[in-house]
């Protein structure tokens, strides 16, 4: 086949693989199946019934999937113009979005880590072990947004 030329069994092979890639990354079922068909679809966007077609699914686990995806801003909602339909679109940066979502969660989770060090005591194994864990996420929060500003830089 030439470079270039969508091959749609292919595409559809893709979808799944990659779902199950995120999936094993931890990533619910059904919304690691959206945004890997939103991530190779022609424009990034479709509607709720293009992905139930698409993914021969239910409506109703399209509707949990991109609520999901909505909510950990890896996908957007979009009205078409004109019309009551949503469109739900991938952009180029959701990777980016995600992470810097995550940014958070890691500094909420160093918190209850600390108190968790509190609850179990600082010089008991469990408590090394909650530390450890703590100052890995802090590590990880004060590195992100370098990570994140040294990827801008070079896409730019």
């Amino acid at each position: 086949m030439a470079r270039g030329k969508r091959d749609d069994d292919a595409a559809a092979r893709f979808v799944e693989r990659f779902a199950g890639d995120l999936v094993d990354a931890g990533m619910p079922g059904m919304p690691s199946r959206v945004f890997a068909a939103l991530l190779a679809s022609e424009d990034g966007s479709l509607t709720a019934g293009e992905l139930a077609e698409v993914l021969h699914s239910s409506p109703a686990s399209i509707s949990n999937a991109v609520r999901y995806l909505t909510q950990v801003s890896m996908i957007r909602r979009e009205r078409e113009p004109g019309s009551r339909r949503q469109r739900y679109r991938v952009d180029d940066n959701a990777w980016y979005e995600g992470l810097v979502q995550r940014e958070q969660l890691l500094a909420r989770w160093a918190g209850t880590l600390d108190q968790g060090v509190g609850a179990v005591g600082a010089s008991t194994p469990a408590g090394h072990r909650l530390a450890e864990s703590k100052e890995f996420l802090v590590y990880l929060a004060d590195e992100m947004p370098k990570l994140l500003e040294r990827w801008r830089t070079q896409r730019r």
